[in-house]
């Protein structure tokens, strides 16, 4: 007996399409949600994920008894979920918390504009150190790391920190793209094409996203410099800071050498990074609680303080409702769509889907659009017969930063914001716009152009 596809009755199409309209429902009602009330967008993913799960449930045609298909639902829910994408992002969190207790990278900082002409190279000099460590430490993090050596040079100088802090922030953003464990988006990257630690330096015998990345900030610290010029007060008398320990740093060494040789042990499992992530995570809490004396009212501050359950449960609900859409094939709907609408034109679908990311993750979290728009670019990468690096790294670089466009289009952005206004700083729309559009198209131009002659 021939078996029927999944989501065809007897009315064939008819059933099908109100599937999807039930689906895609759900999906643009869970976005708009995300969009327009940010500050609940995780329980917004996590009732859009509900609501998708539900959806299988007591909608989807079934010939198993109904318990048992309940429970298949909820283990093809589980099974959504990126779980090597989150044992890095958990382990990173507790890893960055006891980094930025050592008080080393304030250090770094400080010891990297010791020996500036200026202050504008001065600040020059901390935005290229806060890009550089972001692509190794959650880009808030980086933000609440850097943040007040800028501070400490504007208050010496009575000079206004905002232009910095902005400059600060969208750095941070930049090289978050660059390598596996900077940011989220480039986690769900490496999820979704099982790529490890070292593909983002060298993929498939040439130049991975972190040379198109590199290319774009030299690009646009160029464009700081010349936003910076007039600041030209010589610095002098910043006060260094005192280290704590190395230890966190050895640790974050050590880490990366073990992402890095982790192809070479196992290049097959799906979960080796989020394994060796997770373990420095607890070995980083374990560090601090012998550190205080195994105190553990004050471990406990020091798991709140840095535990960002917000953000993985986000990401939790993100993959479910995805994987919705790919169950009844809207996907690769909108993919066919996309090809036909455009033809086979490479070039103008690679600089739509750069572009359009761009525009959309300057106001929208890059997080659910990256997610959502991976599959997409894989089933157009398959219509047009092309290798799918060209459209996903694409979309990567695209999404990445234009959220460096406006204040609200990535959470560094957000926090440097609130750390001005409690410094008693005002900061105006037009005002980030005017450092963070230049920035941005600048950077993303370079990146474009390198990822087209590379992956073309």
């Amino acid at each position: 007996m021939t078996k029927k596809p999944r989501f065809l009755s007897e009315n064939g199409v008819f059933y099908s399409m109100n599937i999807k309209i039930l689906i895609l429902l759900v999906f643009s009602c869970t976005y708009l949600g995300v969009v327009f009330i940010p500050r609940k967008k995780t329980e917004i993913v996590l009732i859009g994920a509900c609501g998708m799960v539900l959806a299988k449930i007591f909608f989807f045609p079934h010939a198993t008894p109904f318990l048992m298909h309940l429970l298949e639902s909820c283990g093809e829910a589980m099974a959504a979920i990126n779980w090597n994408v989150m044992g890095i992002f958990w382990g990173m969190l507790y890893l960055t918390g006891i980094f930025i207790y050592s008080r080393v990278p304030v250090l770094l900082a400080d010891k990297l504009i010791e020996h500036a002409r200026n202050v504008g190279m001065a600040i020059l000099g901390v935005c290229i150190f806060s890009s550089l460590i972001s692509a190794f430490v959650e880009n808030v993090a980086t933000v609440m790391i850097v943040a007040p050596i800028a501070l400490a040079i504007c208050k010496k100088f009575h000079l206004s920190p905002v232009p910095f802090l902005i400059g600060i922030a969208i750095s941070s953003n930049l090289q978050g793209t660059a390598t596996l464990i900077g940011d989220p988006p480039s986690m769900i990257l490496a999820g979704a094409k099982q790529m490890s630690f070292n593909d983002f330096f060298v993929y498939h015998g040439q130049p991975g996203i972190f040379w198109a990345v590199q290319l774009g900030a030299i690009v646009s610290f160029l464009v700081l410099a010349y936003l910076f010029r007039s600041y030209r007060q010589p610095v002098d008398g910043i006060q260094a800071e005192e280290v704590l320990s190395w230890t966190p740093t050895l640790l974050i060494v050590a880490m990366i050498v073990c992402l890095a040789l982790s192809p070479l042990l196992d290049n097959e499992s799906k979960f080796l990074g989020g394994i060796i992530c997770t373990v420095f995570g607890l070995w980083s809490i374990g560090w601090f609680h012998n550190r205080q004396g195994r105190r553990w009212k004050r471990t406990q501050v020091f798991w709140r303080q840095y535990a960002d359950w917000e953000t993985f449960l986000f990401l939790i609900g993100i993959f479910i409702v995805v994987e919705g859409l790919k169950d009844v094939g809207l996907i690769d709907d909108a993919a066919q769509w996309l090809v036909a609408a455009v033809g086979d034109n490479v070039f103008v679908t690679y600089s739509i889907v750069v572009w359009a990311s761009v525009a959309l993750s300057a106001v929208i979290d890059n997080v659910p659009y990256i997610t959502a728009m991976i599959p997409l670019c894989q089933a157009v990468s398959a219509n047009l017969g092309l290798p799918d690096e060209l459209l996903v790294f694409g979309l990567l670089i695209g999404a990445c930063l234009g959220g460096n466009i406006t204040p609200v289009g990535a959470a560094a952005n957000v926090v440097s914001v609130g750390i001005l206004e409690r410094n008693g700083y005002d900061i105006r729309f037009r005002e980030f716009i005017q450092i963070g559009l230049p920035f941005t198209v600048a950077a993303t131009f370079a990146s474009y152009l390198f990822v087209w002659v590379v992956w073309r």
